[in-house]
């Protein structure tokens, strides 16, 4: 068995996010295919490189050298290929489109193919951020153009409606809230909640909206990603809010009940957002373009 830079690459996406399954979906591949490989890069090694545990994955001593080693052979591959392309005949185009967790995980996925097949001479660079952040960076001119959530104020910019990006409370199945089919925010704040981290966007949105009702969320745990939060909830210790694209994704592998939330915060649009489409590139006015015309 041989590992390639794509083996390494992985590895450190594993890393950096503390998460088998968010390393996968940075690497674009299956959880599954993820573990296979990390399996083979073990056995080529004849050591293990983590310690796995039911919250994430830690580095064992291995790991850690591994770690030093993966980020110096990407460096000098990056240099070589930056070295080698003055001798292109052709250099590709690329363009830069900063997105949420959300658009990135559930929506983009299926189209970014289909728009790289017809078009062979462009190259596409996703900038996963907070959509917070994009807001920010395409007011100040550092992004071009963003999926954005449409809680944030976006009024300084021009926006397009890209997806219907509702939330939903999930619950285990055999929790007093499974009886619903839909209910207000209000109606579970009594409750013990599973959460994303801190720092993540949708948290904050959700903690704003209970502030604004008069509580306080109660957090029993706190996971960096929505297949982590899926899997707790399931094993019946707590409740969560999460897109409901990303839980109708989820619910097959983790047994869960869903609950619509009603009001217009939870019924939430991913937006195409950018200072102004009529003075973009070209590139970008004709990628903008596909997005809309192949919008979920």
């Amino acid at each position: 068995m041989r590992f390639d830079f794509f083996d390494l690459q992985l590895f450190l996406h594993i890393v950096s996010t503390g998460s088998f399954t968010k390393g996968a979906e940075r690497s674009a591949i299956s959880l599954q295919a993820a573990s296979e490989r990390i399996k083979k890069l073990e056995q080529y090694f004849d050591t293990p490189l983590f310690l796995r545990h039911t919250s994430g994955v830690e580095l064992t001593t291995a790991g850690h050298a591994l770690v030093e080693h993966a980020h110096r052979l990407i460096g000098q591959k990056n240099q070589l290929e930056y070295e080698m392309q003055r001798f292109r005949q052709q250099q590709p185009e690329s363009l830069t489109l900063w997105c949420n967790s959300s658009a990135q995980s559930e929506y983009l996925p299926p189209l970014l193919p289909q728009y790289l097949m017809r078009h062979a001479e462009m190259n596409i660079d996703l900038h996963e951020a907070e959509s917070s952040e994009i807001v920010a960076a395409l007011s100040k001119g550092t992004a071009k153009l963003g999926l954005v959530s449409s809680f944030f104020d976006t009024q300084h910019l021009q926006t397009q409606e890209f997806a219907s990006d509702p939330l939903v409370l999930i619950c285990p199945e055999a929790h007093a809230l499974a009886q619903h089919t839909s209910l207000n925010l209000v109606e579970a704040l009594n409750y013990g909640f599973i959460g994303l981290m801190p720092h993540h966007s949708l948290q904050q949105s959700i903690e704003t909206q209970a502030k604004l009702l008069g509580f306080n969320i109660q957090y029993r745990l706190r996971l960096p990603n929505f297949a982590a939060i899926a899997e707790v909830v399931a094993k019946g210790v707590g409740i969560a809010i999460m897109p409901a694209r990303a839980a109708q994704r989820l619910q097959p592998d983790y047994h869960f009940h869903m609950v619509q939330l009603l009001g217009a915060w939870a019924n939430r649009k991913l937006l195409l957002a950018t200072q102004d489409f009529s003075q973009l590139p070209e590139n970008y006015q004709q990628f903008s373009e596909f997005l809309l015309q192949h919008r979920p």
